[in-house]
C-alpha cells in the first residue's frame, strides 16, 4: 500500500468530546487533560469553542481556558468560532492559532446546529474567514453530515464539493470532512476521498469520523491508502453532536494511533503516554470511555507494538 510516511492527528477531545458530555468538567480539570495531551505528543489540540454558552454550556469558560492554554513548544491550540462575535473572542487569546468554522453538508442539520441555511451560514463567513487571516490565524473549515444526514439521509456529495469550494475561496486552509453520525462505510468513504482528491490536493484535506457503527476505523484507513494524512481523533473516543440524535463518539485517538504505528507510520505521539491522557479524560467526566484501545489498556492487557 502507498501509505503517508508520517500521519498528522488534530486531537479534538476537549472541545468535541467534552461539550457532548452530560457533567461540565472544572477549568482547571480542562487544562489538565490538554496538558497531558500535549504532553504525550499531540502537536495540534483544539481547546475550546466560542459558541454561546447558552448552547454549549459544558464550554462557557472558554475564555479563561484559551487564556490559560500551556505554552508548550510545537503545540498548536485551536478554537471553534460560529461568528464575527466568537472570532472576536478568540482573536484575544495569542494562544489560539487557529480558528475553525463549520456548515453542514445538508440543510437540515444546518439549521437545527446554526439556526440558518447554509447559504446564509456561509455569507457570514465570508466576514470571519478573511479577518482570521489578516490576524494571523490559520482557518479551519469543517463540513459536517458529508456522509449522511441524520434527518435527510443520504447527502449530495456535489453538495459537499460546492461548499468546500466556497470556503477555499474566502481563504480557508484546511477543510475538515465530517461523519457526523457515523453512517460512513469503506466503499463510500473511498468514493468521497476521491471525488476531493480530483478537486482539491490532499494536503488541505482531514477527515473527522464517528464511530457510531463501528466502521470509524475501517474508514480512516481507507481515507489512508486515499492519501489523507490529517485525521481528528478524540482521547478515548469521546464526543459526538448534540443536534445529531444516537451519534456516538469521535474515532478514539488511542484507537488511531495504535493502528498507525503498528503499520509503520509516525505520528509523533507517545503511546503509553496517550493512554495516561485517556485514564485522566475517564476521571473527569466520571465514565469508561469506549476507545478500545484505551479499554484494553486500563484492563492490563498487553499493549502490543508500541
Amino acid at each position: 500500500m502507498d501509505l503517508p510516511a508520517r500521519v498528522v492527528v488534530q486531537e479534538v477531545g476537549p472541545r468535541d468530546g467534552l461539550q457532548n458530555e452530560p457533567v461540565t468538567v472544572e477549568t482547571a480539570d480542562k487544562l489538565a487533560l490538554v496538558r497531558t495531551l500535549a504532553e504525550a505528543g499531540l502537536s495540534r489540540i483544539e481547546a475550546t469553542s466560542f459558541v454561546s454558552p447558552h448552547w454549549i454550556p459544558q464550554l462557557a469558560d472558554a475564555g479563561d481556558v484559551a487564556s490559560r492554554l500551556p505554552h508548550l513548544s510545537g503545540v498548536e491550540y485551536g478554537a471553534l468560532v460560529p461568528n464575527a462575535r466568537g472570532l472576536a473572542r478568540a482573536l484575544a487569546h495569542p494562544a489560539v492559532g487557529t480558528v475553525a468554522v463549520f456548515v453542514s453538508a445538508s440543510e437540515t442539520h444546518n439549521r437545527r446546529n446554526l439556526n440558518r441555511s447554509v447559504a446564509e451560514t456561509l455569507r457570514r463567513y465570508e466576514d470571519v474567514v478573511p479577518a482570521a487571516r489578516r490576524a494571523g490565524r490559520r482557518v479551519r473549515g469543517y463540513i459536517s453530515t458529508v456522509w449522511g444526514c441524520p434527518w435527510e439521509g443520504d447527502v449530495d456529495l456535489k453538495r459537499a464539493l460546492d461548499i468546500a469550494r466556497e470556503l477555499r475561496r474566502q481563504g480557508v486552509d484546511e477543510l475538515s470532512l465530517g461523519d457526523t453520525v457515523g453512517v460512513g462505510t469503506p466503499r463510500q468513504t473511498d468514493r468521497i476521498c476521491a471525488e476531493f482528491l480530483k478537486n482539491f490536493p490532499a494536503k488541505v484535506l482531514a477527515l473527522h469520523l464517528h464511530d457510531t457503527r463501528g466502521t470509524a476505523l475501517a474508514n480512516a484507513l481507507v481515507g489512508l491508502q486515499a492519501g489523507i494524512g490529517i485525521f481528528d481523533a478524540s482521547v478515548g473516543g469521546m464526543g459526538g453532536c448534540p443536534y445529531a440524535p444516537g451519534a456516538a463518539g469521535n474515532l478514539a485517538t488511542e484507537d488511531l494511533v495504535y493502528m498507525l504505528h503498528g503499520m509503520g507510520i509516525d505520528t509523533g505521539i507517545d503511546l503509553g503516554r496517550l493512554v495516561e491522557a485517556g485514564r485522566l479524560a475517564s476521571r473527569l467526566v466520571g465514565r469508561e470511555l469506549p476507545g478500545r484501545y484505551l479499554r484494553a489498556a486500563l484492563a492490563g492487557a498487553s499493549a502490543g507494538p508500541p
